[in-house]
């Protein structure tokens, strides 16, 4: 009889019930192996899983600042290469959408430009959930945070959801992906991709939050499901600055199913002027369908 395979994020971490960072490391680690070295910055998935003496991973880990952690795997990565070892062990960065779109993207646009060999997988879920819910360049048009709250003068954040797959591309990445905790074969897969890929390849997972975004902590996966059936979450692969391969859906729903059921977007049906703004965001929806071939 085959045993079950050792899980190297190990249970007892402090994550929320239905946390989306926990689903992320997970799938990354169940695609990447024993032989990697994970670096993770400052936010959700560092606080839950190592409070101070513990920590659940069973691979090696380092933490980094908010703002490096591209850099730090650059120097991971000439190290191994002095040492003969590149290409053998992974090198996987993995941080949040602030971390990735905001603070850190100076240090990514360098280790992306100097082409350093490793995979960098952002975990969106599309705020600053750590430190109190607020806006980042990856939370989307009309969403209500502590920064950017609904209210009589405002319908919440007023600008687009920033296109970093799209950036990474500038930089001549091979490999480029957007996927979602909500599809965990789809996004082992990728990953898989990303680290057999020579060079500086990026990630991009959608990450629904039960905390930030207000919904039962049974719902992650659903919502997430719900933000590829209503185009609002594009899921596709880049090669060499083209896009490759896209994840079709048949008949899209109604982007009001994904807004409905979350606290964010809550004032969009009890706000005076909300179904105008609704109609704006089916408007991404469907701009997206074209774009992207849905």
């Amino acid at each position: 009889m085959s045993s079950r395979p050792k899980s190297l994020l190990a249970p007892g971490h402090r994550g929320c019930a239905g946390c989306c960072d926990a689903m992320a490391a997970k799938f990354t680690l169940m695609a990447s192996g024993e032989d990697c070295i994970v670096i993770n910055p400052t936010g959700c998935l560092e606080v839950m899983t190592t409070p101070y003496p513990e920590s659940s991973w069973e691979v090696p880990w380092i933490h980094s600042l908010f703002e490096n952690t591209a850099a730090v795997a650059s120097g991971i990565e000439a190290a191994l290469k002095a040492k003969g070892k590149i290409g053998k062990t992974k090198i996987i960065a993995m941080g949040g959408d602030g971390s990735t779109l905001d603070i850190g993207i100076r240090s990514i646009s360098g280790a992306f430009e100097r082409g350093h060999d490793f995979t960098y997988v952002c975990i969106d879920n599309e705020a600053y959930m750590n430190t109190g819910v607020q806006r980042s360049g990856a939370t989307p048009f009309n969403a209500s945070t502590t920064t950017s709250p609904a209210g009589k003068v405002s319908f919440g954040n007023q600008r687009p959801k920033k296109n970093m797959p799209a950036i990474i591309a500038a930089h001549g990445s091979p490999y480029i992906a957007t996927t979602s905790v909500a599809y965990p074969k789809d996004m082992i897969r990728k990953v898989k991709m990303a680290n057999e890929t020579v060079g500086p390849t990026y990630i991009h997972a959608h990450a629904p939050c039960t905390t930030g975004w207000g919904f039962d902590t049974s719902k992650t996966v659903e919502i997430g499901k719900l933000a590829v059936e209503t185009a609002l979450w594009p899921m596709f692969e880049m090669e060499d600055g083209e896009i490759t391969k896209v994840r079709k859906i048949k008949n899209p729903k109604p982007v009001e199913d994904y807004l409905k059921m979350q606290r964010r977007f809550k004032h969009l049906f009890t706000m005076k002027g909300g179904e105008e703004e609704i109609k704006k965001i089916q408007v991404i929806a469907d701009k997206n369908v074209v774009d992207f071939g849905l």
